[in-house]
C-alpha cells in the first residue's frame, strides 16, 4: 500500500494494518481502505484524489478540532472566550480551571464545542447483586415476559436482602412491527425503551378504567407459554394498551420522541426498515401521540424501579448494546451522524474463523466530533435517567470499531478509530451528573489502552469465572482483579449447571456447531471441569465434588474475590442448563427467549437464592447509600 494512501487513512482514523486474535500483524487490503474512506466521503480513488484528500485534511488540522474534551486539571495552551454551559462568559489566556460540562469556545473566527469531564469517578462502592434477563423474569402478574412491575417488586426484594445492584439486559426501543426482534442487541433505538416491558396494569389509564374496559383490557393477557413468545405478547399488550389509550391526557412531546413516534407511526404502515419507504411519507397523529404516550409510561414505570431500588449503593444497572439497527429509528432520525451502510462486526479469530457481522450500524467519528458529539452524549442521558450504573457492551468500540462495508463480508474490513479521550470523558461526565457507576465489557481482545482508559477513570472491567484462566489452571479468586464486576458467566456462555452436565457441548453437538469432534470437545470440557474443581479445592471454597455444591462454591470464588462488584446470575443459581444465548445460531436455538424455570414469587423464596443472597451479603455488607 503507498504512504500516501497509509497518511490519509491514519488521517481519518482508517486502520491499514492491526494486530489479529493470534498476534501476527494482519495487512489490510487497500480496496477495502478506499472503500471505507468512501464511507466517510474521502475520495481515494486514485493518487490524484488522494492529493487532494491529503490536502483537505492538512486544512483541517491547522484548524481547531470542531469538539475539544479536556480532563479535569488539564490544560491547553489555547486563548479565546468561553462561554459557559450556564450562560456566562470568560476570556481566557489558556484552557484551564474551567467547570465541568458543556461549552463553547471562541478562537478568532472559529467556535467550537468545549467539554470539561472530571478526571476519574469516585470509587464504585464494594456491594453485590444480581444479573438479570428481565424478560425471562416473569410472575403471576405478567404477561409472557418479565417487565417493568416485575423489575419493581424484584429490586426492592433484592434491596431488602442486602443487594446492591440488579444488572439488566439492554431494555432499548425494538421496531413495531410483526416478527417482533427478540435480541436486546439489535435494537431500533438506544434513546427509548421497549415498551414491551410496560405493565399494562401498573398504568394510570388502567387503575381509573371502570370495570366493562378492565375486563376488556384482561382478557386479551396471553398465555404463558413454554417459551417467550413476544409476538404474542406484543399483539396483547398493544391491543391492551390501545384500548386505554382513549382516556390518556394529551402531553407535549419533545422534538426527540416526537420524531421517534413519528417512526413507529410510519413503520406500522410501511415496514420497519426506512430506507425501503416512498417518499414524501405523512404520518397519522394519532399513532405519534400514541407511541409517544407509551414511551412516557415506559419512563413512569422505570422511575418507579429505580425507586425501588433507591436504598442500593448502586440500584439499577442498565446495559448500554454496541449498535443499532441500520433501518430502525435511531437509524431515521440520526443518519447524520451514523455510517450509511456500514455494518459493525469483528475480525476473525480462532472462535469465529470468518469473522463476525453484527448488522449494526456505526458512529461516524468525524460527525460525532462536527456535532459535538450531541447524540452520544443524549443517548447516555436517556439511560442514566433512570439508573445508578450503565455496562457499556464491547466496550472497546468507544476507541475503535471494526467497519465491514457494503458487500463485503464479515472479514473484508477494518478497524476505524474514534476519539477515545472524548467517548470516554463524556462517558464519564455524563455518569458523573448522574451519580452512576461504569462498567465496560472488556472481555476477550482487547487494546491496553482500554483498559488504562477504564480504570484511570475508576471505571470498572468485566471478570469471568470461565475466562479466569493461566494455561489450563483456573486463577484462583483472590488474585482475581479489582476494578471489575466478577460473574460467574455471561448471556452468552453456558450457565453454571450447563457447564458441569456439559449441555454446551450437547446444544452444539446436536446443532453442528462444533469445531472439532465431539468426543475432543467432551474430552476438553471434563478437563475444564476438572481444572475448576482443583482451583476451588485449592481456594478452600469446595469439599464435596457434586454439581450443586461446586455451583455453590463458585458463588463463594466471587464473594472471595477483591472485586468490587460481584453479581449472581438466576439461571446459575437455579440451575437452569440451557444459556440465554447462543452465539453462532439464530432459529436453530431459543435465544433471549429461555423464561427462568420459576417465577418471580417463587425465585424470591428459593433456598438456593437465599443462600447465595446470605454468601454474597456476608462478603459485601452494604455500605452508606451513596448521595
Amino acid at each position: 500500500m503507498e504512504r500516501d494512501l497509509r497518511r490519509l487513512a491514519a488521517a481519518h482514523g482508517v486502520v491499514t494494518a492491526y494486530d489479529a486474535a493470534d498476534r501476527r500483524r494482519t495487512q489490510v487490503d487497500r480496496d477495502i481502505v478506499v472503500r471505507v474512506l468512501g464511507l466517510l466521503d474521502v475520495d481515494a480513488s486514485g493518487p490524484a484524489a488522494i492529493r487532494a484528500a491529503l490536502a483537505d485534511a492538512q486544512r483541517a488540522a491547522d484548524r481547531l478540532p470542531p469538539t475539544i474534551v479536556l480532563r479535569e486539571g488539564d490544560r491547553r495552551d489555547l486563548a479565546g472566550t468561553v462561554t459557559l454551559e450556564d450562560g456566562s462568559t470568560r476570556a481566557v489566556a489558556a484552557l484551564e480551571d474551567l467547570p465541568l460540562g458543556w461549552h463553547r469556545l471562541t478562537v478568532g473566527d472559529e467556535t467550537v464545542t468545549l467539554v470539561v469531564a472530571p478526571r476519574r469517578l469516585p470509587p464504585p462502592p464494594a456491594a453485590w447483586g444480581w444479573m438479570v434477563q428481565l424478560y425471562a423474569l416473569r410472575s403471576r402478574a405478567s404477561w409472557g415476559m418479565g417487565d417493568l412491575g416485575d423489575l419493581r417488586e424484584f429490586a426492592g426484594w433484592a434491596a431488602g436482602t442486602g443487594a446492591g445492584l440488579v444488572l439488566l439486559n439492554p431494555l432499548h426501543a425494538i421496531g413495531p412491527n410483526h416478527p417482533v426482534q427478540a435480541s436486546p442487541y439489535s435494537p431500533s433505538s438506544r434513546r427509548f425503551a421497549n415498551p414491551l416491558y410496560i405493565r399494562v396494569a401498573d398504568t394510570a389509564e388502567y387503575r381509573r378504567a371502570d370495570d366493562a374496559l378492565r375486563a376488556k383490557v384482561d382478557a386479551l393477557r396471553p398465555d404463558q407459554a413454554e417459551l417467550i413468545d413476544y409476538d404474542a405478547v406484543w399483539q396483547a399488550k398493544r391491543g391492551a394498551l390501545e384500548l386505554l389509550f382513549p382516556s390518556a391526557a394529551r402531553e407535549p412531546a419533545g422534538q426527540d420522541l416526537t420524531r421517534f413516534a413519528t417512526y413507529c407511526a410510519l413503520a406500522e404502515q410501511h415496514g420497519t426498515d426506512w430506507r425501503r419507504w416512498p417518499a414524501g411519507l405523512t404520518a397519522d397523529q394519532t399513532r405519534v401521540d400514541f407511541h409517544a404516550w407509551l414511551q412516557r409510561l415506559c419512563d413512569q414505570q422505570l422511575a418507579a424501579a429505580a425507586e425501588a431500588a433507591r436504598d442500593m449503593p448502586v440500584g439499577i444497572v442498565h446495559d448500554l448494546a454496541v449498535g443499532v439497527d441500520p433501518g430502525g429509528a435511531d437509524g431515521w432520525q440520526l443518519g447524520d451522524v451514523l455510517a450509511q451502510g456500514v455494518r459493525v462486526g469483528a475480525p476473525p479469530d480462532a472462535f469465529n474463523q470468518l469473522g463476525q457481522d453484527w448488522g449494526l450500524a456505526a458512529w461516524r467519528p468525524d460527525r460525532l466530533a462536527a456535532t459535538g458529539y450531541a447524540a452520544y452524549r443524549d443517548m447516555l442521558r436517556a439511560l442514566l435517567r433512570h439508573g445508578g450504573g450503565i455496562r457499556v457492551d464491547h466496550v472497546a468500540g468507544l476507541s475503535r470499531l471494526w467497519w465491514i462495508p457494503p458487500g463485503a463480508g464479515a472479514a473484508e474490513g477494518t478497524y476505524v478509530r474514534y476519539d477515545a479521550d472524548a467517548m470516554f470523558g463524556i462517558l464519564a461526565l455524563e455518569a458523573h451528573r448522574a451519580g452512576a457507576v461504569v462498567i465496560g465489557e472488556d472481555l476477550g481482545t482487547v487494546q491496553p489502552s482500554v483498559t488504562r482508559a477504564l480504570r484511570g477513570r475508576n471505571m470498572l472491567g468485566s471478570t469471568v469465572l470461565w475466562f479466569t484462566r493461566d494455561g489450563d489452571e483456573f486463577v484462583a479468586p483472590r488474585k482475581w482483579p479489582r476494578t471489575a464486576l466478577a460473574s460467574v458467566s455471561t448471556h452468552d456462555l453456558p450457565t453454571a449447571k450447563g457447564f458441569l452436565t456439559e449441555e454446551h457441548v450437547d446444544v452444539r453437538a446436536r446443532l453442528g456447531l462444533l469445531a472439532t469432534s465431539e468426543e475432543a470437545e467432551r474430552t476438553r470440557a471434563r478437563a475444564d471441569k476438572a481444572a475448576l474443581v482443583a482451583m476451588l479445592r485449592q481456594a478452600g471454597l469446595l469439599s464435596e465434588v457434586d454439581d450443586d455444591a461446586i455451583v455453590t462454591a463458585l458463588h463463594a470464588a466471587l464473594a472471595a474475590s477483591p472485586a468490587r462488584l460481584i453479581t449472581a446470575s438466576l439461571y446459575d443459581v437455579l440451575g437452569e442448563t440451557r444459556q440465554p444465548n447462543l452465539p453462532g445460531t439464530t432459529d436453530q436455538y431459543p435465544n433471549w427467549r429461555l423464561p427462568l424455570p420459576l417465577s418471580r414469587e417463587e425465585i424470591q423464596e428459593h433456598p438456593g437464592v437465599r443462600e447465595v443472597a446470605r454468601l454474597l451479603a456476608a462478603a459485601r455488607p452494604r455500605p452508606r447509600h451513596r448521595d
